[in-house]
């Protein structure tokens, strides 16, 4: 299931990263990449224990914090701490799938079931740099306004294509869901939609909505894990 979240940052938000990360240090991408992945993987990121990558994933994790959407696709566990990367001119992410298993820094391991990319540049400001997805729905490219959110399976075929101009500069991170199947978190977010849509027409305790809520809750006690 593929899902963009228009506007999971505000405008003053993408602001204040982009001034954030203007000010930070840079390191080859390959750093956090793994055996395979880096062979594929031309690009620059801030250190994950740098202060502005701690600072900025605060931020970004409020923006998930607040945000129904998100909760309502991902069935959040637990989400790596965000990262941040850069394309420059000439750089390029060539088709690779996402580690199944993250260390997570002080301690853990988490599943990456979800992958997100959260755009911090605007679309007109760099040429090339889309997020192609290859999954049982096709191909797709994204390329997303600043402040905007896509999310994926992270077990698709990916990558970033070559920027041809400008710099493309963004945050990635993965999610845990309470729900491993991406059929099932796709069925139970297509219910919970259904559920807010006849919520807005109807009052809570029409048969109906009581209906589809028990529908949705006992789906998700059947697969959910904790």
């Amino acid at each position: 299931m593929l899902v963009r979240i228009p506007q999971l940052l505000t405008a003053a938000e993408v602001a204040h990263c982009r001034r954030v990360l203007e000010a930070a240090a840079w390191i080859d991408g390959r750093a956090t990449a793994g055996e395979q992945a880096s062979k594929a993987k031309l690009n620059l990121q801030v250190p994950e224990n740098a202060p502005q990558a701690r600072e900025l994933g605060d931020i970004v994790l409020r923006a998930l914090g607040r945000n129904p959407a998100f909760t309502s696709a991902v069935l959040p566990l637990r989400v790596y701490p965000p990262m941040f990367n850069r394309y420059d001119t000439g750089m390029t992410f060539r088709a690779h799938v996402d580690n199944a298993i993250r260390h997570v820094p002080g301690g853990g391991r988490l599943r990456t079931d979800v992958s997100s990319t959260l755009f911090l540049t605007p679309p007109e400001d760099y040429d090339g740099g889309e997020l192609v997805i290859e999954d049982t729905y096709g191909t797709q490219s994204v390329k997303l306004n600043a402040g905007d959110l896509v999310l994926y399976p992270a077990t698709s075929l990916h990558s970033v294509t070559p920027v041809t101009r400008g710099s493309r500069w963004a945050s990635f991170f993965w999610t845990q869901s309470m729900v491993k199947d991406d059929g099932q978190r796709r069925l139970l977010h297509e219910l919970d939609t259904g559920i807010r849509r006849a919520r807005a027409d109807l009052p809570d305790d029409h048969a109906g909505v009581l209906s589809l809520t028990a529908a949705y809750h006992n789906l998700l006690r059947q697969w959910v894990e904790m």
